[in-house]
């Protein structure tokens, strides 16, 4: 995720003792979330935790700056920084920040910092995300003036020359790239230093721009057991790498076994345009299928978001010639355009304007295939394809001629357009039959629905308002409400769905308009409001089941009880109460939870009713729930229960959970230690039982501690322990300190210690001997 920036990972030494250092200072100080937040980044980052780390990286940032800590705060921007333009390959949108850093980096209370020289590297790796070649005499003057003031041996050597390689064959000197790379390394080696296996991915595709094929494939194999600044990523990027060299050597079986698969490499956005081009060159030996160009026509829409301005161009162009190999006649054109379009956003595009006019030219000489049918009867013929073998490329082709001037082709014709990432071309075509060609006031529903429907997914908001605004009173109010809902601005969206209603809204267009309302009211945090607007779909009998559920959901939010045993009698489900609050003994479930700093939480649970679960697993201090809260859950599960008998006995169903109704109040007490016997063990698990106290251990086989005397590792194990309102924390500490007396090992309790105020530097002593 992290591979070409090894400056973090070359502060070694001197800044991972320094984070150990802060840690410690932060947990003495009583900032403890803020110091293992501190340790964490580093993992969120490498683990590909995005959500966790754009939230939490920030949230460090700010109490670094509010404490005055600035290499705190250097480092946590630079962990999210670099997860933003790692394996994330973000352009343009981090551009900003990057050289906010750069300026952050060189300020007299912070140059001083190990992590201040990444800065530099961070930001010529954005600018290289961007437009490699555009940037590269940039990125050669600042990566050249850093790499003078480092000598071969520093940790930081290794990522610097990996970026000077890469820009030196970005600006066209792939001699020269070599060249350095093989200075580089002899002086590296020299200084009896490790050659990270990214410095050497950098020289075989110098190797492989000069020409020097079977060079960059023995370059290749030696480095395979190289240290990578990111051994998560190792295997599959060195798996796309050489698959691109061995395609290039003229060596397609063995290219295509080294190649990673799509569901691997599709989510590491920085492995996208190098992929592709290894693909490309494997054509004869792919599957070149119109799944293949819909993935990548989606990547280009995300490095369109990213602004990765370059990479967008060279996947296009791949997608382009992929498409004529599998006769994609008018995809070829489409993405010859697109990419046309795209130019103006490069400093430079030597070469690519002749290969956009060679890609157009390849699209007129091929041929595509023959209709299966007469053209008065495609329409038929569609609706009559076998969705899972039909190809809808072919579909778009065939179709073609008659969109725009017969309705039922249309309608079919532009959603598969969208389908496969071109609903701008679906949005063109309905607006001149529906607009243009004709009084979209008289339209009929469906095709509005289908207008504004396309307009949205091609992010042409202002062509949705300009459309509303020909539409009688209720659809167009209905349209604009859909704009805001896709947009999330909930209340807009209820305003516009009132404002249908209340202009006299029929049919489908009521109900649609009563949905939107409802799902506002809910996502505003009024889910009484939003189950009486359902029940009163459900009850004029023009709702359908997913609206019931929708309704249990919200009247469970607002504890609207009655209405919940309406719901589950309509659905035909069968409650042992008939009034108060529903909590029965269902079944276990996994409900998976939103945490506040953007991950997310799956929690073993037993579901208590149609929406209700109460979850069993006690959680960290300072989570937003905890073991014995009634949590709400949406009825519809995650994932598709198995078939088989056998499969369903062992599944434990997952349930996303929608809010918290009631607390069970417990509180969480961590423990951690050297791992006991497991007759201990045992022991301690039936001692919480007995009890009712839920304990879980967070910690894997791979934890361990130190032995205070020997310093061999010990099997560790650390977790949370929760306990009922009402419940002391003397209590809690005299129960685990008569349940581990025996121990070979001390367990400690500091935070519990802390505030039972009983034996705080015994377990003071066991954390610091044990290296807890």
């Amino acid at each position: 995720m992290l591979c070409e920036l090894a400056d973090w990972r070359a502060m070694d030494v001197d800044i991972w003792a320094w984070v150990a250092d802060t840690q410690r200072q932060l947990h003495e100080a009583g900032n403890t979330g803020l110091a293992i937040a501190l340790g964490d980044l580093p993992a969120q980052a490498f683990e590909g935790r995005y959500a966790q780390l754009d939230v939490m990286a920030p949230a460090v940032a700010q109490q670094a700056e509010a404490l005055e800590l600035p290499w705190l705060e250097l480092f946590a921007r630079h962990w999210h920084l670099v997860s933003r333009i790692g394996d994330r390959a973000q352009g343009t949108v981090a551009l900003g920040d990057a050289e906010a850093l750069l300026e952050f980096a060189r300020r007299e209370d912070t140059k001083e910092c190990p992590s201040a020289a990444a800065a530099v590297e961070a930001l010529t790796v954005c600018q290289a995300n961007i437009d490699g070649p555009g940037y590269a005499a940039e990125r050669l003057a600042a990566l050249g003036a850093a790499l003078e003031a480092v000598q071969p041996g520093s940790p930081a050597f290794c990522g610097l020359v990996t970026q000077y390689v890469a820009a030196l064959s970005d600006a066209g000197e792939a001699e020269q790239a070599v060249t350095y790379y093989e200075s580089a390394v002899a002086g590296r080696r020299g200084a009896e230093g490790q050659v990270s296996w990214e410095l050497a991915a950098a020289g075989v595709r110098a190797l492989l721009a000069a020409g020097r094929t079977q060079e960059a494939l023995t370059e290749l194999d030696s480095a395979k057991e190289f240290p990578a600044d990111d051994p998560v990523a190792k295997e599959h990027r060195e798996g796309v790498l050489r698959a691109l060299v061995l395609a290039t050597a003229g060596r397609p079986a063995q290219g295509l076994e080294a190649l990673p698969d799509l569901d691997i490499v599709g989510d590491h956005p920085r492995d996208w345009v190098e992929w592709a081009r290894a693909v490309r060159q494997l054509g004869d030996v792919i599957s070149n299928t119109w799944q293949l160009g819909r993935v990548l026509r989606q990547w280009m829409a995300y490095f369109e978001t990213m602004g990765v301005n370059r990479g967008r161009v060279e996947l296009a162009l791949i997608a382009g010639e992929l498409a004529v190999a599998r006769q994609g006649v008018w995809q070829a054109r489409a993405l010859a355009d697109l990419a046309e379009s795209w130019l103006g956003e490069l400093r430079t595009s030597e070469g690519l304007s002749e290969r956009v006019t060679a890609l157009r030219g390849a699209a007129d000489a091929a041929t595509p295939p023959p209709a299966p049918g007469p053209q008065d009867e495609l329409v038929a013929y569609f609706d009559a394809a076998d969705g899972h073998n039909a190809d809808p490329e072919r579909w778009v082709g065939w179709l073609w001629p008659l969109s725009g001037t017969d309705i039922e082709a249309t309608r079919r014709h532009t959603t598969t357009l969208g389908f496969l990432g071109y609903a701008p071309l679906g949005a063109d075509i309905l607006w001149k039959t529906i607009v243009d060609d004709a009084d979209p006031a008289t339209a009929e529903e469906e095709d509005i629905a289908y207008l504004t429907g396309v307009l949205v997914e091609a992010g042409q908001d202002e062509r949705v308002e300009r459309f509303a605004a020909m539409l009688p009173a209720p659809t167009s109010h209905l349209a604009l409400a859909r704009l805001h809902r896709a947009r999330e601005r909930w209340a807009e969206t209820t305003s516009e769905a009132e404002q249908s209603l209340a202009a006299g809204a029929q049919g489908i267009v009521a109900l649609e308009a009563r949905r939107l309302l409802a799902g506002a009211a809910q996502q505003l945090g009024d889910n009484a409001k939003g189950a009486a607007i359902l029940r009163d779909l459900v009850e004029s009998g023009q709702g359908e089941e997913e609206d019931i559920w929708r309704m249990i959901v919200m009247a469970t939010a607002s504890e609207d009880w009655p209405l919940v045993r309406e719901g589950a009698t309509k659905l035909g489900m069968q409650l042992d109460t008939t009034e108060g609050p529903i909590e029965e003994e269902w079944h276990l479930v996994r409900v998976v939870l939103p945490v506040s700093d953007g991950s997310q939480r799956e929690v073993l649970a037993v579901r208590t009713g149609p929406a209700t679960a109460r979850l069993l697993i006690p959680q960290p201090r300072g989570m937003d729930y905890n073991a014995g809260d009634i949590v709400v859950i949406d009825p519809r599960p995650l994932e598709p229960v198995p078939e088989g008998a056998e499969e369903q006995e062992s599944y434990v169903i997952p349930f996303a959970g929608v809010a918290l109704l009631r607390p069970g109040g417990y509180t969480s007490w961590f423990f951690d230690g050297a791992a006991p016997s497991e007759e201990d063990w045992t022991e301690f698990n039936e001692v919480m039982a007995e009890r009712g106290w839920p304990m879980w251990v967070y910690s894997d086989e791979n934890y361990s501690v130190s032995h205070p005397t020997t310093g061999e590792r010990l099997q560790g194990v650390y977790g949370w322990i929760a306990v009922p309102p009402g419940v002391e924390p003397v209590e809690v500490d005299a129960l685990l300190d008569d349940a581990t007396e025996r121990w070979s090992h001390p367990l400690a309790w500091l935070d519990l210690a802390r505030s039972a105020g009983i034996e705080v530097e015994r377990h003071e002593r066991i954390t610091k001997e044990y290296g807890l």
